[in-house]
């Protein structure tokens, strides 16, 4: 037993001393490593970690000399600060988009939107289309969509008569299928060629429009398709340029491939004005779909003031490493 203890001690000692490394180089924002900015994607797990480690070395821990107290309060410390990118991300915090009162809302003013990344290697379209046909939302965006996924979708079109269709083979294809009419569509290449965005306004039945930014901006680490790092915050924050000089209603929406939380996210929202409807309500963890543990809330759907959220959930799986998001939303008068 006596060996036992010592073992879990030391275990804890170095566990416990890599998580606090861990928490504070994660607060190097303006490090120019991608290694260094990835660690902003697992706080909820160092969150966890140091949880822990704080439960397991209050349980072995014989002695309380300084060295130990000093220790434990590196681990409150890491805590507390993990614990604070984390908390607007629960019910504990305020709403940043308000609820909608069930009788402000008016389905002419009303409109739900599904946003799913498919995968490019997922070849289940059947269970994609499934999905659509049960939630039945005015606007589906599908990314990383290919010239083939695009082919197997075409049953949308009976359903959705305005689309805008951008097919690629480099992860990045996007496709937006509307029952609401679209005007003044554009595509555009934000910070790279190889990386589309879809802007059009969205018209209401009631005759109202409000702007539509589809972005599915590059992450934030080396990739084997464009040279990408340190263009999602360049791609973000132009929209949010655009956004801010634009007097009508938006909706950014999309995969980020980024954290909520993240340094890019919070520029983008305060460029922007824009609320993200994640905050106050929960994760909504959407990557990665095929583990268990390492999920994090990468897709997002951000809105301007004039929106109120009827309802916001994560759909089933199926067969994607995203789990897609439904939102429905009013434009209040």
């Amino acid at each position: 037993m006596h060996t036992i203890r010592r073992i879990t001690f030391y275990l804890v000692l170095v566990a416990g001393t890599l998580l606090i490394l861990a928490t504070m180089l994660s607060l190097l924002y303006n490090m120019p490593y991608w290694y260094i900015k990835a660690l902003d994607f697992p706080r909820v797990q160092l969150l966890l970690g140091l949880f822990a480690c704080l439960v397991l070395f209050a349980l072995v821990n014989k002695g309380w000399e300084l060295p130990s107290v000093l220790f434990v309060l590196g681990l409150v410390a890491s805590f507390v600060l993990q614990a604070r990118f984390i908390l607007p991300y629960t019910p504990l915090a305020d709403e940043a988009v308000e609820t909608a009162e069930p009788l402000s809302v008016t389905p002419a003013r009303s409109f739900s939107l599904l946003v799913a990344n498919v995968w490019m290697k997922n070849d289940q379209t059947e269970a994609f289309l499934d999905l659509v046909y049960e939630s039945d939302p005015d606007v589906v965006l599908a990314m990383e969509t290919t010239a083939w996924w695009i082919e197997r979708l075409a049953p949308l079109r009976e359903i959705y008569p305005h689309r805008v269709l951008y097919p690629q083979d480099n992860t990045y294809g996007m496709a937006l299928y509307s029952k609401l009419p679209l005007n003044n569509t554009e595509v555009m290449f934000l910070s790279h060629q190889a990386v589309p965005s879809i802007h059009t306004e969205v018209r209401l039945p009631d005759g109202s429009s409000f702007m539509l930014h589809a972005v599915h901006p590059v992450p934030p680490k080396p990739s084997e398709y464009p040279d990408n790092v340190g263009e999602e915050e360049v791609a973000l924050l132009k929209v949010g340029e655009m956004v801010a000089r634009n007097e009508m209603p938006s909706v950014v929406a999309g995969d980020f491939n980024d954290v909520a939380w993240s340094k890019t996210n919070r520029l983008f929202g305060m460029e922007s004005r824009l609320g993200d409807v994640r905050i106050g309500r929960g994760l909504y963890n959407t990557f990665d779909a095929t583990s268990p543990v390492l999920r994090w809330p990468l897709d997002h759907v951000y809105v301007s003031g004039e929106f109120s959220v009827v309802d916001f959930k994560k759909l089933p799986d199926f067969g994607s490493d995203h789990f897609p998001i439904l939102v429905e939303l009013v434009l209040r008068k």
